[in-house]
C-alpha cells in the first residue's frame, strides 16, 4: 500500500465517519473474515460500522466474532438501504467491482460517500477514492493485516481480529497451499498465532463440521466427475435435484473443484453447479501451473478471478454448458499439457 495511500485513509479515518463495509455475493471465508476483521478494528478506533452482505453465507463462518452484527441486504433491504444512503464511507473488499454485489449494486452506485476498495483480484474498476489492489497477495486478509500494519495500529490486533484474519488467509490460500502463499504469509500469521488467532480450532470449525448429507453430496460429486486425460481436465457437475435431494445448504460444495487437482497429471479443474433459482450454471474454476483460468473464465463464462482460481456462470442448461465446456478445450490443449508438466516441479 503506497504512503499516499495511506495518508487519505488516515486523513478520512481521523474524523467521525458512517462506514459501511461490504463483501461480495455468496461471500467466502476470506471476504467474511476481512470483513469482520475491518468492523473489529474500525470500532477499536472508536469509529461507527457496519457490515452489510448481499446475502447468507455458510455456516461453517458463523462462529467468527461479529457475525452476529453483519447485516443481510436480502432479509433486510429496509435497513440496508439506509445504512447505505447515510454512509459517509463505504469499504468493499474482495471484490473490485460493483456487480459483484448483484442486487446492492444500483444502491451502492447512488451512494455519495467516499469508497476504499481493497482486493486481490485482477482488472479492478475505477470506483474507489482508494484503491488497494495487489494480485501478488494470496487473500484480502492479509491485505487488511497489511492496511493495519501501515497505519501504524499492530498493537490494536485484539483476538477477534487475528482469529477472523487466519481465518480469511488459511481458507483463500487452501490451508496455505497455493502459490499465492508466500514467505510473508506465513509471517503474518504467525504474528496472528501470537496475536491470540486460535489456529487449530480455526481449521476445525471451517474443515470439520460436515454433516452427513454435505458428505453423501461429496460422493455424489466425485461419482459424477469426468476425467479428459487428453487435456489433463476433470470436471465435476452437480444438477439441482441432487443438491435438493442431499438437502444442499450455503456453503455445501466449498472445495470440492478441488478434488479434480488431487489426481495425477491433472492441472484444470472445474465444477458446474445447476441453480434453477437464479436460473444460471455456477461455475468454479481452478488449475496448478501457468494455465490462468482468470483469462479462460472471462473469455468463455462471464466470470475472472486469480490466475489459478476463477468463478463464472452459464445460461445454458448444464447439458448444454458441458458440451460447450469440451468443445473449447481443444483450442487449449498444448497449453494444458504444458502446465501439467510444471505440476509438482522443484
Amino acid at each position: 500500500m503506497n504512503l499516499e495511500d495511506v495518508k487519505v485513509v488516515k486523513e478520512l479515518l481521523s474524523t467521525p465517519q458512517h462506514i459501511v463495509i461490504v463483501p461480495h455475493k455468496n461471500p467466502d471465508g476470506d471476504a467474511i473474515g476481512s470483513t469482520l476483521a475491518l468492523y473489529h478494528y474500525l470500532k477499536g478506533l472508536g469509529l461507527e460500522a457496519v457490515v452489510i452482505s448481499q446475502n447468507d453465507y455458510p455456516k461453517f463462518l458463523k462462529w467468527m466474532p461479529g457475525s452476529e452484527t453483519i447485516v443481510n441486504f436480502e432479509w433486510d433491504m429496509t435497513s440496508a438501504r439506509t445504512l447505505i444512503e447515510k454512509a459517509t464511507l463505504i469499504f468493499t473488499l474482495d471484490f473490485n467491482h460493483l456487480s459483484r454485489v448483484d442486487k446492492m449494486q444500483p444502491f451502492l452506485e447512488e451512494a455519495s460517500a467516499t469508497f476504499i476498495m481493497i482486493d486481490h483480484h485482477q482488472e479492478p474498476s475505477d470506483y474507489a477514492k482508494v484503491t488497494y489492489s495487489d494480485t501478488n497477495i494470496g487473500s484480502t486478509c492479509e491485505m487488511v493485516y497489511n492496511l493495519i500494519e501501515a497505519m501504524g495500529d499492530l498493537n490494536k490486533i485484539s483476538n477477534d481480529i487475528a482469529n477472523c484474519l487466519y481465518t480469511g488467509i488459511m481458507t483463500d490460500t487452501g490451508s496455505f497451499k497455493f502459490p499465492s502463499t508466500t514467505s510473508k504469509t506465513h509471517r503474518v500469521v504467525a504474528d496472528l498465532i501470537d496475536k491470540g488467532a486460535k489456529n487449530t480450532e480455526i481449521h476445525n470449525r471451517v474443515y470439520d463440521t460436515n454433516t452427513p448429507d454435505r458428505l453423501h453430496l461429496l460422493g455424489c460429486a466425485l461419482k459424477n466427475m469426468v476425467i479428459l486425460e487428453e487435456y489433463r481436465t476433470a470436471y465435476i457437475t452437480l444438477s439441482q435435484e441432487e443438491l435438493d435431494t442431499h438437502n444442499f445448504k450455503k456453503g455445501d460444495t466449498e472445495g470440492f473443484v478441488n478434488y479434480g487437482l488431487t489426481l495425477k497429471g491433472i492441472c484444470f479443474a472445474v465444477i458446474f453447479i445447476e441453480n434453477k433459482e437464479e436460473k444460471i450454471i455456477k461455475i468454479s474454476l481452478r488449475s496448478e501451473g501457468n494455465f490462468s483460468v482468470n483469462q479462460y473464465a472471462r473469455k468463455h463464462f462471464q466470470g475472472g478471478g486469480h490466475v489459478n482460481a476463477a468463478g463464472g456462470k452459464s445460461n445454458l442448461s448444464l447439458r448444454e454448458t458441458t458440451d460447450y465446456f469440451e468443445s473449447t478445450l481443444v483450442k487449449y490443449k498444448d497449453d494444458l499439457i504444458l502446465s501439467c508438466g510444471q505440476k509438482g516441479s522443484l
